[in-house]
């Protein structure tokens, strides 16, 4: 087994091992392994003494802020109120100072009383009941031994919980499947409790003992379930669904919040009342001694339990499902099932091989590498909900240039809002007075008809650079960093000067000068010098006053011997954009930005490109009009960066951290300049996307054939490379072939995300239009 270990976060510990039920769909008790025959009732003090040890130990020495424990059994509440106030005595004890304790119990809620609710109070231990449903449904699996029904008992204790007091403590109903119950009548008799949460759970199955299926459907438990996800979602989704909410979730590009969906990799171990440490409990139903380890809390370390193969297995991720299921197109949401519930005996003959993945590409092994008994209904239910929330769940921003245009600006006031929030007061009067001022040309824009001030300075691509630059600058606690975030003012006084408010702008400088984002840079004194200055508007400009010196006066678009404009590009039926060689941040493309364009030079660059743009105009109109739409910004950079084939996700060539900015090489002809706009255009778009939505899980990063070299790259360069060619080809056909088959490779690719998947179609369909 490779990669690092993975720590237990999760500590199921058996309190009790007897019940005072007789379900007969207990994994425990009805199915193959039985040993609960021969543990104790109840578990002893030095059994929750060295759990409470060895769980210290552990979070101790992989630094854990947190660790949860579930007391479980047979019925926990039969170990009674006093072993279990030892149990969260020793427990909080042994933690305290180490790691947070969230204690939880599950229970079928019989013997549940105030005096246990007390209890629990006062170690906030939360408590979760079992209950699969209406009466009837309940019944058909949960009664006493002697036939009686144990639903009324469960009600009375589920309205323990709801009153106020114990409320908090409530986390929620857990109801098993049976095809046979009425799926709404089951969601209506649980969602009338008004649950915080409930987790339905397939009934514990194996190749060598299926689920029933009465009418024999091989996606009737997903039918079932899409019947109740229809019926919770149109009574608003009153509460989580764990399994709807992590099917969602997954879909999105999040993580799985089951054990029973997803690839992440396993952080459980389970306590015995004997003190035995071992695998997840639902391997009791694949085979006698299939959770063993050999292990106890004894003489052994949950480190030593945690390398056990049997629990290496299922934190493989990817490489520990199948290989059918490697090849699933929804396998990142379904994760190949829960473990268990891919077992199969040896050739069907009841003999078990040790939990861990057999021969790849076998037919039907024996063992876990096999899918889910519960296959087709896992893919079934996974496409279902995908198909019923799709719409709701890609972006506007994908489809819609004005939508993304939107986010983004959104996303950069949300990063200026989180500064403010690091700074936390350390900024003093200089950040105060231009927060206070930026709130004060804000409301002017909307009060009058100059809205051109904040938000332009705010869209302005440089703009994210500081704040992100600002951010991990106090993160890290940089030298420099109050210094990098007190630019605040300098943005601000742009925003007055470009809404042509009467509004003074004090503002901090240091080497002699300033840069007013979006304007220009402003020469003061001499290099090293350092000072204060006021900026007010004037007719066509602004004047800077700096103590008792004359005023200077700035008309923005003259260059003077004090004042840099930042000139613009527009010429010819070219997009008018800035050309933006001073903001000291635009030095973020992966390759050096030229240090400053004379006046010859410019002019010549300014040619070329509007050469270089007819050329677009002719051969990719549609990619040209987006561009005039979206462009603010050309910097020129010494020389070209990567192309997508080596960038993928993360790198930054062609595009600055804030939408609307290309870096531009200063060499090259038009016929070289149009292809180098629209591979920076294409990926600058499909940045400005992931930084707003997911389009694919990063979790994972699995290898594919890309056509155009021969190592296998990441899906976020695949997708780079194709979004980049289906662009392209518009402009040079050689490159459609190698776009289509790109797509095709993506087609099946787990990692997308329903956004992800809706961008594919898109590009298929711009591919197509060719």
């Amino acid at each position: 087994m490779t990669g690092p270990l993975v720590p237990f976060r999760e500590i199921v510990l058996k309190v009790h091992s007897r019940c005072d039920l007789a379900c007969d769909h207990c994994y425990i008790y009805e199915h193959a392994d039985q040993s609960w025959r021969t543990r104790p009732k109840a578990i002893s003090d030095e059994a929750i003494s060295w759990t409470a040890l060895r769980l210290a130990e552990h979070a101790k020495a992989h630094a854990l802020p947190s660790v949860s424990v579930i007391l479980h059994g047979g019925e926990p509440l039969l170990a009674g109120p006093e072993r279990l106030r030892r149990v969260c005595e020793e427990l909080t004890r042994a933690l305290d100072g180490v790691a947070e304790l969230d204690l939880r119990i599950h229970t079928n809620g019989l013997q549940l009383s105030p005096r246990y609710l007390d209890l629990f109070a006062e170690f906030g231990v939360r408590v979760g009941i079992s209950l699969d449903g209406d009466k009837a449904a309940n019944d058909r699996h949960r009664r006493f031994a002697d036939g009686r029904s144990s639903h009324p008992q469960v009600l009375r204790a589920v309205g323990l919980l709801r009153q106020e007091r114990y409320r908090p403590l409530d986390l929620g109903l857990l109801c098993t499947i049976d095809v046979a119950n009425d799926p709404v009548a089951v969601y209506d008799a649980l969602a009338a409790l008004e649950p915080p949460r409930i987790d339905f759970l397939l009934p514990h199955a194996t190749w060598d003992d299926p689920p029933p299926r009465p009418d024999g459907s091989a996606t009737a438990y997903a039918d079932w379930l899409l019947t109740v996800f229809d019926r919770w979602d149109a009574d608003g989704r009153p509460m989580p669904v764990r399994l709807f909410e992590s099917v969602l979730s997954t879909l999105s590009g999040g993580p799985s919040l089951t054990e029973s969906l997803g690839l992440a990799p396993t952080d459980l171990v389970v306590v015995e009342t004997d003190g035995a440490l071992e695998q997840v409990d639902s391997l009791k139903s694949a085979y006698d001694g299939a959770a063993a380890t050999g292990f106890d809390v004894f003489t052994h370390s949950f480190d030593e339990v945690a390398a056990h193969p049997g629990v290496r297995t299922r934190q493989l991720g990817l490489a520990g499902v199948s290989e059918t299921c490697r090849q699933c197109p929804v396998v990142r949401s379904c994760g190949g099932g829960l473990y268990t519930h891919r077992y199969r005996s040896a050739s069907g003959t009841g003999l078990a091989t040790a939990p861990g993945p057999a021969t790849a590409g076998a037919e039907a092994p024996g063992g876990f590498d096999n899918t889910s008994v519960y296959c087709a209904d896992l893919e079934a239910l996974i496409r279902g909900i995908e198909s019923r929330t799709a719409a709701a769940l890609v972006s506007p921003a994908v489809a819609d240039t004005g939508e993304l245009l939107v986010a983004q600006q959104e996303l950069t006031r949300s990063l200026l809002a989180e500064l403010h929030a690091e700074l936390a007061g350390r900024g003093g009067d200089a950040w105060q007075e231009a927060w206070e001022l930026a709130g004060i040309v804000e409301r002017s824009a909307e009060n009058t008809a100059s809205a051109d001030g904040l938000d332009a300075v705010l869209a302005h691509p440089y703009t994210r650079t500081w704040l992100i630059d600002s951010v991990a600058a106090l993160r890290a606690e940089r030298p420099d960093a109050l210094a990098t975030a007190l630019r605040l003012p300098a943005y601000v006084a742009a925003a007055v000067v470009r809404g042509g408010l009467d509004l003074p702008a004090r503002i901090g400088y240091a080497d002699g000068g300033l840069h007013l984002p979006t304007l220009g840079t402003l020469r003061l004194g001499r290099p090293g010098e350092r000072g204060e200055a006021e900026v007010r508007v004037a007719e066509k400009g602004f004047v800077v006053r700096v103590g008792t010196a004359e005023p200077l006066v700035v008309r923005t678009d003259e260059a003077t011997s004090y004042w840099r404009p930042v000139r613009r590009l527009g010429r010819d039926g070219a997009p008018d954009l800035a050309l933006d060689d001073l903001d000291p941040y635009r030095d973020c493309f992966g390759v050096p930005v030229h240090p400053g364009l004379g006046h010859d030079e410019a002019a010549d660059w300014s040619d070329r490109l509007a050469a270089a743009w007819r050329l677009l105009r002719e051969r990719a109109p549609d990619q040209t009009a987006e561009a005039a739409a979206t462009l603010s910004t050309l910097t020129p950079l010494v020389s070209a960066g990567p192309s997508a084939d080596h960038r993928g996700h993360g790198h930054s060539y062609g595009y600055g951290h804030g939408y609307g900015a290309l870096g531009v090489p200063v060499q090259g002809s038009a016929e070289e300049l149009a292809p180098a706009l629209l591979r920076a255009l294409r990926a600058a778009r499909l940045r400005a996307l992931t930084e707003v939505t997911d389009l694919y899980a990063l979790d994972g990063e699995w290898h594919r054939p890309a056509p155009w070299q021969e190592e296998p790259v990441p899906l976020s360069a695949l997708l780079a490379g194709a979004y980049e060619r289906v662009g392209l080809a518009a402009y040079d056909p050689r490159h459609r072939d190698q776009a289509r088959r790109a797509l095709d490779t993506l087609e099946d690719a787990a990692e997308l995300t329903v956004g992800g998947k809706s961008l594919l179609t898109t590009l298929r369909e711009e591919a197509d239009r060719g």
